[in-house]
C-alpha cells in the first residue's frame, strides 16, 4: 500500500531532508585525499545529532555505520573504515539517510575526489540527470514505471548500464515503504501517480555492465566486472504543482 502525505507530513519530511541536505554540504569540504571514510561517517553522525537528528542507516538489519560511503567500482552500501583512505581521482557515493521528528529523509550523491578522469566526470553527470529525468515524470496522473523508463532510457542512450538489483522505494515514517521503484522498464505500467506520494528515487548506474555482487562483508556491493558505479538520489513528494524535491539545500 502507497501511504499518502497529508501537506504537514511532507513540511516535516522536507525537514529531515534539509538535515540530510546540509550533511551532503559538510561532507562536500571536507572530501580530499587522505581523509578516511571512518572520518567522514564520524563527521556525519555528529552533525546529524547535533540538529536534532538519527543516522537512519544506523542499525538498520545491522550496518554498523551512519552512512554508505562506497568508492569507485563500489555501488552501494558501503562501508566506512578507518583504513579506507581516499585517493586523488576516486570517486565517492556518499548515501544518508536521516530520522528527525518521525520522519525519514534520503538523498544520495557522488563526487570526485581531486582530479578524476574525463570518463569518471561523464558517468557522475549522467547519473545525476538520469535522476533528474526520472523526477520529471514524477506527475500526477503519470505511472509509476514512467519514472523508471525515464532513467534507462537516458543512461542506455548514453551507453551505460543500470543497476536492476537495487531500487528506489517509497519513504515516510519508514525509510522503506511501498512502492518499490526499479531505474528500468517499459513506460506506463504501474500504480497511477497521486498527489502526496513520497519517494525517494535512486538510480545506479554502471560504465560497464549492470552486473553486481555482494563482498564478503555482508553489505558492500560492487560491479562485477570491476567498473565505476555512480549513485544519485532525492527524495521527493508529488503535488499539484509537481514533484517536490525535499532533499536539495534550500536554506
Amino acid at each position: 500500500m502507497i501511504i499518502r502525505k497529508s501537506d504537514r507530513e511532507i513540511a516535516r519530511m522536507k525537514a529531515a531532508n534539509q538535515i540530510v541536505a546540509q550533511t551532503h554540504a559538510l561532507l562536500a569540504d571536507e572530501i580530499a585525499p587522505g581523509i578516511s571514510t571512518a572520518e567522514l561517517d564520524t563527521l556525519a553522525e555528529e552533525f546529524i545529532k547535533k540538529q536534532g537528528g538519527e543516522p537512519s542507516f544506523k542499525g538498520y538489519r545491522g550496518y554498523p555505520a551512519s552512512v554508505c560511503l562506497s568508492l569507485n567500482e563500489e555501488v552501494v552500501h558501503g562501508i566506512p573504515s578507518s583504513s579506507r583512505i581516499l585517493q586523488e581521482g576516486d570517486i565517492l557515493s556518499i548515501d544518508i539517510g536521516v530520522y528527525y521528528q518521525g520522519f525519514h529523509g534520503d538523498a544520495a550523491r557522488t563526487v570526485g575526489v581531486g582530479k578524476i578522469s574525463p570518463e569518471a566526470e561523464a558517468l557522475i553527470a549522467t547519473t545525476r540527470e538520469a535522476l533528474d529525468k526520472g523526477i520529471k515524470e514524477a506527475v500526477v496522473g503519470n505511472r509509476l514505471s514512467d519514472i523508471s523508463h525515464a532513467i534507462q532510457i537516458y543512461a542506455e542512450e548514453r551507453n551505460y548500464s543500470v543497476v536492476k538489483q537495487y531500487v528506489g522505494h517509497g519513504i515516510g515514517r519508514d525509510m522503506h515503504e511501498d512502492p518499490q521503484i526499479p531505474n528500468f522498464g517499459p513506460p506506463g505500467r504501474g500504480p497511477r501517480l497521486k498527489e502526496g506520494m513520497t519517494f525517494a528515487i535512486e538510480p545506479m548506474i554502471n560504465a560497464g555492465d549492470f552486473a553486481v555482487k555482494t563482498r564478503d562483508d555482508g553489505w558492500t556491493v560492487v560491479t562485477v566486472d570491476g567498473s565505476l558505479s555512480a549513485h544519485w538520489e532525492d527524495s521527493i513528494a508529488i503535488t499539484g504543482e509537481g514533484p517536490f524535491i525535499m532533499s536539495r539545500l534550500t536554506d
